[in-house]
């Protein structure tokens, strides 16, 4: 009877001891596939969606695999973005696979108030490295952050390229699918900051990437310009 209850400890305590290695956070910024490898016609799955299903506190964002939509995930509830029939559709599941994904974990955010002379995501980029150094945070590695509000407008998309075009260049990619451009709309952005992954999921023009969602959940895809408007916030991930 001793030895049964045992083992049944031993048991119970594996359990716990591996529910707590699955449920723990990851604070580093992580990525599966580069657009580099986009661009030279590598549209393959580099990591299915399922296997963080039950991350708790995960955002990320990234391209479905053959570039048919785009992946939007806010505290682990995902807003994926998909053409069909000329229209955007949500896919608010963990089943698609994507071609890039940029992902991190956190459990708690930091707000800053965005002055109304941060306008333009160059002035956006500069500021969040300034927030981001004031913070005491190393801006050398890659880190998160959101953006809360409604701006002047922004310029979005969602890719559905065609089946067998090989030529791949970021204007085609901004225009392959549908795209619309949101005025005076409340959104959430999720976005991923770095100085050294150009190429990889930053394009060579810019050291962010991000994308969107509207706060009635009706509309997701990728940030192509952003004007912001007054009363913007800011959010970076605490230390």
């Amino acid at each position: 009877m001793r030895q049964r209850i045992y083992w049944l400890f031993i048991g119970l305590v594996g359990i716990v001891l591996f529910e707590s290695c699955e449920d723990k956070i990851d604070p580093d910024v992580k990525y599966a596939g580069a657009l580099h490898e986009m661009m030279s016609g590598d549209l393959q799955a580099r990591i299915s969606l399922d296997s963080f299903s039950q991350k708790q506190n995960l955002y990320a964002l990234g391209a479905i695999e053959n570039l048919k939509g785009e992946v939007q995930i806010f505290d682990s509830e995902p807003n994926n973005s998909v053409v069909d029939n000329r229209e955007i559709i949500l896919d608010k599941t963990f089943d698609k696979k994507a071609v890039l994904l940029v992902y991190v974990q956190v459990p708690k955010w930091q707000n800053f108030e965005i002055p109304a002379k941060i306008n333009s995501i160059a002035k956006l980029e500069d500021f969040i490295a300034q927030k981001a150094s004031d913070y005491a945070r190393v801006i050398t590695e890659p880190f998160p952050f959101l953006i809360e509000g409604s701006p002047k407008s922004l310029d979005w998309h969602v890719i559905d390229w065609k089946d067998g075009d090989t030529v791949h260049t970021h204007q085609k990619h901004k225009e392959t699918g549908l795209k619309g451009i949101l005025q005076k709309k409340k959104v959430e952005i999720i976005g991923f900051y770095s100085t050294a992954h150009k190429g990889v999921f930053t394009h060579h023009s810019t050291l962010v990437h991000m994308h969107f969602k509207t706060a009635d959940d009706k509309l997701a895809g990728h940030v192509d310009k952003l004007v912001l408007g007054r009363n913007m916030i800011l959010k970076l991930p605490v230390l």
